[in-house]
């Protein structure tokens, strides 16, 4: 019976000592690169989203332009063309692309052409008043422009996520259970953007 005590006794402290244990590694941080790496993961994800959004609203928007300005072909078409090689990026994206600067700055550079060529679009509206009045041209903008809200929020988001890991990475005592427990974490590739840039943009059509 003193046996059977002492054998339960000595695994009630086990356990305790285990539970004693993981609760000093929790309040360590040792969780808290793969919960910061997932978080920056799942803020990519929002960014991806939003610009699959913008991507979907363009073949409307450029059949409608097309239908008050069908002469403005070169600048119809720099779309269509910039926006399948957005999307076209966007679905080759490889596995590592938040750790790949290369892979990253494709994207990134995609985007911003597709952006470009959009603007470009856009300043054609200005020549045609029936085209601004449009309630189909009207419903287009407005989603454009929430559009356009999303993807600047979500670039925030991210970028703010990853400023969370990357300095988890580099910091103690993130730095040691890198070393020891998540060898293979590495460093995020981020947005540049200046301070003047981080405002929401604004899509005027009534200038």
């Amino acid at each position: 019976m003193r046996y059977i005590t002492a054998r339960t006794s000595s695994k009630v402290l086990n356990i305790g000592i285990f539970l004693l244990i993981s609760l000093s590694l929790s309040a360590c941080g040792v969780n808290n690169i793969p919960t910061y790496q997932e978080e920056a993961k799942a803020k990519w994800s929002q960014v991806l989203s939003q610009y699959q959004r913008r991507a979907d609203l363009i073949p409307n928007l450029v059949k409608t332009v097309k239908g008050f300005a069908s002469h403005e072909k070169d600048v119809l078409q720099s779309v269509i063309e910039a926006r399948s090689k957005a999307t076209q990026t966007q679905i080759n994206i490889p596995k590592d692309v938040l750790t790949n600067p290369a892979a990253f700055q494709k994207i990134q550079e995609a985007q911003s052409n597709l952006k470009g060529a959009l603007g470009r679009l856009l300043a054609v509206v200005e020549r045609y008043p029936d085209l601004k009045s449009s309630q189909n041209f009207l419903t287009l903008q407005s989603q454009l422009e929430g559009t356009e809200n999303r993807i600047a929020v979500a670039r925030k988001d991210y970028i703010r996520a990853v400023k969370h890991y990357n300095t988890e990475l580099r910091i103690i005592p993130g730095r040691w259970w890198k070393s020891f427990m998540y060898p293979d974490s590495e460093a995020m590739e981020t947005f540049t953007i200046a301070k003047d840039k981080m405002a929401v943009p604004e899509i005027n059509f009534d200038k």
